[in-house]
């Protein structure tokens, strides 16, 4: 018989009064010396909502203490949570102009573009992770480009890879496409690679739910679709083998880290994708998650710590070992309370 075998029937052979579970649970040293899953701070991504004014820090309604902020207010905050030891950040950018070919998102002088080069030059040693879409800066808020009422899968592979390059050149360390087309990361891939940034990472958005959990993100953006939906690239909420097919499609065409979001309601699509690959699992804590706890936190219902912290946990436990998140700030501050 294998030992794995014996010791399973070892331990299934031991029941009460000679196996008692809470002696492992009986003080708080005990509980902290025996927990399975850490949250780590190293672990988490601040997601930042840069526009082109100078100093404008304007709350979000839905998002109780996210901003859209200029560039040198988006430093000042950094300066706070850097030194809370958070070590990531994740960039969208909210330009003066749009039009029909997303210009905003791969000029030189982009808006995400200056955020990363004044990040580096103030924070050298902060991870830029840079949101490669086209939506905040289309005229129309669709993630690609548009003719005849739909959304062209082919002709907005070329924008994005220009907008990955601009990004990279910028000085972004990370290229994080969020737009769901086919191909995308391939096409990225070459791009990167062409123009010298073949140590560039390429964190895939793999399986992007259409999920009503982006509202408030859409507010914060200015991003919302000006017709239709984005149900013919999204990935349909009831679909999990579709998901491990994506992720497959993004590992086979160069991803480095592969993501599923929304977080909370895809649990099981995280353990899956844990179960697909050994490459890192990223999570995103998305807007309409984030807004849920803060409403409720502020009418009482729960502990907003104990409730961020726990649901956090979740998501690592799940499989994921990266989470983008507008928790970031405040779990770093907590975690180094000791939480």
């Amino acid at each position: 018989m294998p030992t794995a075998t014996r010791q399973n029937t070892a331990v299934a052979s031991v029941s009460y009064p000679k196996l008692r579970m809470r002696r492992l649970r009986s003080s708080a040293a005990i509980r902290s010396m025996v927990r399975e899953t850490h949250l780590r701070v190293d672990s988490l991504i601040y997601p930042f909502f840069v526009v082109e004014s100078n100093k404008v820090k304007t709350p979000i309604s839905a998002m109780p203490g996210i901003h859209q902020q200029s560039v040198e207010m988006m430093l000042a905050e950094l300066e706070e949570a850097a030194s809370l030891g958070v070590k990531a950040v994740i960039l969208f950018g909210i330009p003066d102009n749009k039009d029909g070919e997303a210009s905003g998102a791969w000029r030189e002088d982009g808006i995400v573009q200056k955020a990363t080069r004044a990040i580096k030059e103030r924070f050298p040693d902060l991870l830029v992770v840079a949101d490669t879409c086209l939506c905040e800066y289309m005229d129309h808020g669709h993630c690609g480009i548009v003719a005849g009422g739909r959304v062209l899968n082919d002709p907005s592979l070329n924008i994005l890879a220009r907008t990955a390059v601009s990004q990279a050149e910028a000085g972004a360390d990370i290229i994080a496409p969020s737009d769901m087309m086919d191909g995308r990361v391939g096409a990225i891939r070459e791009a990167l690679d062409a123009s010298g940034f073949e140590n560039i990472p390429i964190m895939a958005y793999s399986s992007k739910y259409a999920s009503a959990l982006y509202g408030p993100f859409r507010e914060a953006a200015q991003s919302a679709p000006q017709f239709g939906d984005r149900t013919t690239y999204q990935m349909d909420p009831a679909n999990v083998r579709e998901a491990l097919r994506e992720i497959e499609q993004d590992i086979e065409e160069g991803a480095d880290i592969v993501m599923v979001k929304p977080a909370m309601p895809y649990l099981d699509v995280i353990s899956k994708a844990r179960a697909l690959t050994n490459l890192p699992i990223a999570a995103y804590n998305v807007s309409g998650e984030y807004s849920m706890v803060k409403a409720a936190a502020a009418n009482g219902w729960i502990d907003e710590r104990r409730v961020v912290l726990e649901l956090l946990t979740g998501i690592v436990r799940a499989g994921a070992d990266l989470i983008i998140t507008y928790h970031a700030k405040d779990v770093a501050r907590w975690l180094r309370e000791g939480a």
